[in-house]
């Protein structure tokens, strides 16, 4: 992952949702993201492809769910980037209301 990239994906609003809902909850399940940010299937998908693609995310299937975590094999620099941000919405009490824990697959 180099940090261009990394950049590039975070700076799409939609991205940076998803990828900020996976780093609060550790692991998301499709049909949690689409409930949460109020998107369409498709196009959380579509956005999830790229973000495993580049190597951000990382996917494994539970029967008929897909589930998201962080990639583990991320750079420290990545990891400490994605805390921060973290931390920063915490502090605004943003995730609470924006991020719900909901789970909707189940």
């Amino acid at each position: 992952m180099d940090q261009i990239n990394f950049f590039k994906c975070l700076a799409d609003e939609t991205r940076f949702n998803i990828v900020m809902l996976v780093v609060a909850n550790q692991e998301q399940c499709v049909c949690d993201l689409t409930e949460a940010l109020q998107l369409s299937q498709p196009k959380i998908s579509r956005h999830l492809a790229l973000l495993r693609a580049l190597g951000l995310l990382q996917d494994r299937r539970q029967g008929q769910w897909v589930y998201y975590s962080v990639n583990p094999n991320l750079p420290q620099w990545c990891v400490d980037i994605l805390n921060t941000l973290q931390t920063a919405q915490l502090s605004t009490k943003l995730v609470a209301s924006v991020y719900p824990t909901n789970h909707y697959c189940e």
